[in-house]
């Protein structure tokens, strides 16, 4: 997996879109405050269905765009409220089986949103090739270190509010482009004759 050339590609259209991208971002966060986060991981939905048609088709990211995968508000409010209490009973219980679980969860469903709004799978299917993306399709290894490149350029921003209107586009670009890459090959794989 060529990391660099992801990073670059994400860099390269944060920068292109910077205006747009932190409007839209700064939305998504707000709407996400005030609704208690209920409707953050919808809003998080369309939101990766803006930057993934900005990746393809090189358009501007808007901000009518957060609200455009409404259709998908029950199931991932429903998978979103079953993680938050299972990881916290986790850390309730100790420390690690918390963070182990929110590790597990980080890598499996990594591609999980990315498939619902593009491919329209349902949740159970998407959790499922997300995890089958995860663990099966390239290296394990580089899976991981996607991961943990996604995961740390959201937790820099993080540190200060401001730094996450600018890092979570960002990592979200990249991994909108490695999402499009492993598509790519698995499309590929699958059109190339049996031997």
């Amino acid at each position: 997996m060529d990391f660099k050339k992801h990073l670059e590609i994400a860099w390269v259209l944060t920068l292109k879109h910077i205006a747009s991208l932190i409007i839209m971002t700064f939305v998504m966060l707000i709407v996400s405050v005030f609704t208690i986060g209920i409707l953050a991981p919808v809003t998080m939905a369309g939101y990766t269905q803006s930057i993934l048609l900005m990746l393809r088709e090189k358009r501007e990211p808007k901000i009518p765009d957060l609200f455009s995968q409404f259709h998908l508000f029950l199931p991932l409010l429903g998978f979103s409220l079953v993680v938050f209490i299972v990881i916290t009973i986790g850390f309730m219980l100790l420390f690690f089986p918390g963070l182990i679980i929110s590790l597990f969860v980080s890598f499996a469903c990594i591609y999980m949103i990315p498939l619902m709004v593009d491919k329209k799978l349902n949740l159970i299917d998407a959790v499922k090739e997300s995890y089958s993306m995860s663990v099966s399709k390239g290296v394990l290894t580089d899976n991981i270190v996607i991961v943990l490149i996604y995961i740390g350029i959201c937790m820099i921003g993080s540190t200060v509010f401001i730094g996450t209107l600018f890092t979570q586009p960002l990592a979200t670009i990249f991994l909108l482009s490695v999402y499009e890459d492993k598509i790519k090959s698995g499309s590929q794989e699958k059109k190339a004759p049996k031997q």
